[in-house]
C-alpha cells in the first residue's frame, strides 16, 4: 500500500507557521505534492526545505512570490523533471515530476485565471500546451511499463457535484464550459482517470478548497479542484480517498485541504 497526498499550501512559509510542519511529521503518506509554495528554496526554514526523512524537489517560479511546486518523497527519485517542455511555462513554477519505482508522479499548479483578463489568457495557453504533454507522458510511461499520477490544484471544477454553488459560478473561471470540456478531454482523449471521483461517484465534493471569506468553510461551501489524475491501471488500485479537512476554521493552515489516496500494489 502506498499513500500519496496533494495539497495547495497557499504559501509554504505561512503554512509552516500555522501547522504544516506538525502535519507533515504525522502523515504516513509516501509522497506529498505541494502547490503554491511561493518561496524559493533558500527562503524556507531547513525543516521545511529538506524535512527529515524526505527527499525534496522544489520548482520555484521565476516571478518572485508566485506559484511554485514541490515534491516530497520517502524514496529518492530515479529521475526528476521540472516543467514539461514549454518555453513560456517551464520557469513558472507550475509543474515538476519524478520517477519512482513503477510510477511517475507529478505536482501541478494550473493557472487560476480570471475571466476577461490576461490571467485567463495565460490559463488557456497553459491548457493548450499541457494536454499534448499529458498524452505524451502517458504513452512514454506505457512503453516503460510505468503508471502516471498528476496530482495538484487543477483550478477547474469538472462537474456540478464538484462545487457547492455551481449555478452562480457558470461564468466564473474554474467552472467555465470550455474549461470543463478541456478537463473532459484529459480523461476521455488523453486517457486518464479522476481517482477520487471514481471512488466517490455520487458524492457532492468531497470539496478541497473553501474561500477564507464569509462562512464558506463552516457551511462546507467549497470547490473540488485538487485532483489525483492517473492512468487507468493506477486508478483501479485506489482503495481509499480522504480529504483531510480541518476540524475547525481556526485549525486551517491553508485555504485548501490535503487530499490523500491509498493505492494498493504500488511499490
Amino acid at each position: 500500500m502506498q499513500k500519496i497526498t496533494t495539497v495547495n499550501v497557499n504559501g509554504l512559509r505561512a503554512a509552516a507557521g500555522k501547522g504544516f510542519v506538525p502535519w507533515l511529521a504525522e502523515t504516513d503518506s509516501d509522497v506529498v505534492c505541494l502547490q503554491e509554495v511561493r518561496a524559493e528554496p533558500h527562503q524556507l526554514p531547513d525543516a521545511v526545505r529538506e524535512p527529515e526523512g524526505w527527499h525534496s524537489v522544489h520548482a520555484p517560479a521565476a516571478a518572485k512570490g508566485r506559484a511554485g511546486v514541490s515534491l516530497l518523497t520517502r524514496r529518492e527519485p530515479e529521475r526528476v523533471q521540472v516543467g514539461f517542455g514549454s518555453t513560456e511555462f517551464d520557469g513558472s513554477g507550475r509543474y515538476v515530476e519524478a520517477d519512482l519505482p513503477g510510477l511517475t508522479v507529478a505536482s501541478l499548479y494550473l493557472p487560476s485565471g480570471e475571466v476577461g483578463t490576461a490571467r485567463q489568457d495565460e490559463k488557456v495557453r497553459f491548457m493548450g500546451e499541457f494536454l499534448p504533454y499529458l498524452k505524451e507522458l502517458r504513452e512514454r510511461a506505457a512503453r516503460d511499463g510505468r503508471e502516471v499520477l498528476v496530482c495538484g490544484d487543477w483550478n477547474i471544477a469538472h462537474h456540478e457535484l464538484d462545487l457547492k454553488n455551481w449555478r452562480p459560478n457558470r461564468t466564473r473561471s474554474g467552472f467555465l464550459p470550455e474549461e470543463r470540456q478541456w478537463l473532459t478531454r484529459v480523461f476521455d482523449e488523453a486517457g486518464y482517470a479522476d481517482v477520487v471521483r471514481r471512488l466517490h461517484p455520487d458524492t457532492e465534493g468531497p470539496y478541497s478548497w473553501w474561500s477564507y471569506r464569509g462562512k464558506a468553510f463552516d457551511n462546507d461551501s467549497g470547490w473540488r479542484i485538487d485532483y489525483h489524475v492517473s492512468t487507468p491501471g493506477l486508478a483501479q488500485r485506489a482503495v481509499k480517498a480522504v480529504v483531510e479537512r480541518a476540524a475547525s476554521y481556526d485549525l486551517r493552515w491553508s485555504d485548501h485541504a490535503p487530499v490523500t489516496v491509498a493505492y494498493a500494489g504500488v511499490r
